[in-house]
């Protein structure tokens, strides 16, 4: 997360001073100078072709591109018209993923070579063989790590060896190609984001939009930024209206809350729940996590009656936007990567940015957050609205909504294998603990979300501290 965010503000800070294109041929060789000790590569000339690399996707590439220089990507970003020409949100670096292992289990010297070799008994593939102490290893272009060898020692001699970002993954989206390297499969990806910073390699990027906004306000672009509720959780001692001063301060036209639109899916969502206990069905879930929707259309669609109609707090606020400013590009500000995918597939947004995308573009142009003007949003959402930000937020803001109505409510949060398993039982069996079920992708809900700026403990805590002081 800390080389995405220092490389994008390097980026930015060339943008600001006209030498993006002029000067990004050089870059990698002044982040990776001769005689730098470059941690955990073979090379300097390794450690620049990763700098190059990683330097695509946050200029909104996703190419493997050898030959061409970065000047003419960062030509072609600052010119393009549309944002969405690349079908990608996420791209793994091919040379930074190089050193996760090829195969996942490996016999270590605890193995004493026993009689029973149950081992090699059980092993599909042939893969065991022995050397000339009659210690069992394990020939790794035979093997195909299904784990028997694993499961069968009695020693426990065989240890397991993760690949993180395979490891995290909910419902096994991102596996190795021929080449060894991880391929995300888009057909199976619910945007959750978790492989993101389980890479310890820093290899999985989103595809950023970060120049497209950049320059289009630069050229005159009328833009509205739409800002999620858990951007309370991300700049610790900075007043919320200091926050939305630096962004407008970029040239946006308006700064609305996104908790202005989370008021509209509160009080919609509540009376549709409210409908359904009436009409005798079992239960309802939430439907503002776009992970959780994604997770549904791919992978349990016999859970999409459960889910509710109600759109996203994102939906809603972008009809205000729109209807405010009709001839605006909007542009949602969040923690997530998943958001990116529901913008493409709303008509009234048109660009979503991250935390960590705009926390760097403040980085990256110096911004003082205590020399910028104050903006207040016309519109001042309550307390619960900005809720929605954490696990428990959107089953706390309909229970304030209902008032005088008991709601029995369970809150999923962290969409891991367990919590997938967990739900498919419950779209199995068309039966739930409790009549509402809140969905979040994100352990801690959103402000711990993948794409934020600062660490997620520390968010999740700076969040807290700031709906305490909320009436």
């Amino acid at each position: 997360m800390i080389v995405r965010q220092e490389l994008l503000a390097k980026l930015v800070e060339m943008w600001s001073e006209d030498r993006l294109v002029s000067e990004i041929d050089r870059l990698p060789i002044k982040l990776s100078p001769k005689g730098k000790n470059v941690m955990g590569r073979c090379c300097v000339h390794k450690e620049r072709a990763i700098w190059r690399y990683k330097s695509l996707p946050l200029m909104g590439f996703d190419e493997k591109d050898e030959l061409t220089p970065l000047s003419w990507f960062a030509k072609t970003a600052l010119e393009r018209n549309d944002p969405h020409s690349k079908d990608h949100l996420m791209c793994v670096v091919d040379e930074a993923c190089s050193s996760c292992v090829k195969t996942n289990y490996e016999i270590t010297n605890l193995c004493r070579g026993c009689v029973a070799r149950m081992c090699y008994m059980n092993c599909p593939k042939d893969a065991i063989q022995f050397n000339s102490e009659g210690k069992a290893e394990i020939n790794h272009d035979l093997c195909i790590s299904c784990g028997k060898c694993y499961q069968s020692c009695p020693y426990h001699a065989i240890v397991y060896i993760p690949v993180p970002c395979e490891e995290v993954c909910p419902v096994k989206a991102i596996s190795k190609d021929e080449s060894g390297v991880e391929h995300i499969d888009k057909s199976k990806c619910i945007y959750c984001g978790k492989c993101i910073n389980a890479c310890p390699f820093g290899a999985i990027f989103e595809v950023s939009q970060i120049f497209d906004v950049l320059q289009g306000l630069k050229n005159g672009t009328e833009m509205v930024a739409i800002v999620a509720p858990a951007i309370l959780s991300q700049f610790k001692g900075v007043p919320t209206e200091k926050v939305y001063g630096a962004i407008k301060s970029l040239g946006f036209k308006d700064v609305i809350e996104v908790a202005q639109g989370a008021m509209e899916t509160t009080s919609r969502e509540a009376e549709e729940l409210m409908e359904r206990i009436k009409e005798g069905k079992s239960f309802m879930t939430t439907s503002c996590c776009p992970s959780w929707i994604e997770l549904v259309r791919k992978h349990i669609p016999q859970m999409a009656e459960h889910v509710s109609t109600t759109g996203s707090p994102m939906f809603y606020t972008a009809l205000i936007a729109k209807k405010k400013h009709p001839n605006a590009k909007v542009v949602f500000i969040g923690p997530c990567l998943a958001k990116k995918k529901e913008v493409r597939d709303n008509p009234n947004t048109d660009i979503a940015l991250t935390f960590e995308e705009i926390g760097s573009v403040f980085a990256g142009l110096h911004i003082d957050f205590e020399k910028v003007e104050s903006f207040v949003p016309e519109v001042q959402s309550y307390k619960e609205a900005h809720g929605f930000a954490q696990s428990g937020g959107v089953i706390g803001a309909v229970k304030y909504i209902l008032k005088d109505e008991q709601v029995n409510a369970t809150a999923i949060a962290n969409l891991d294998k367990k919590n997938v398993a967990l739900l498919r039982a419950y779209a199995a069996t068309g039966k739930a603990p409790t009549p509402f079920v809140e969905v979040m992708a994100c352990e801690g809900g959103c402000a711990t979300g993948p794409c934020i700026y600062n660490d997620p403990s520390t968010a999740l805590k700076n969040l807290r501290e700031a709906l305490a002081k909320m009436k």
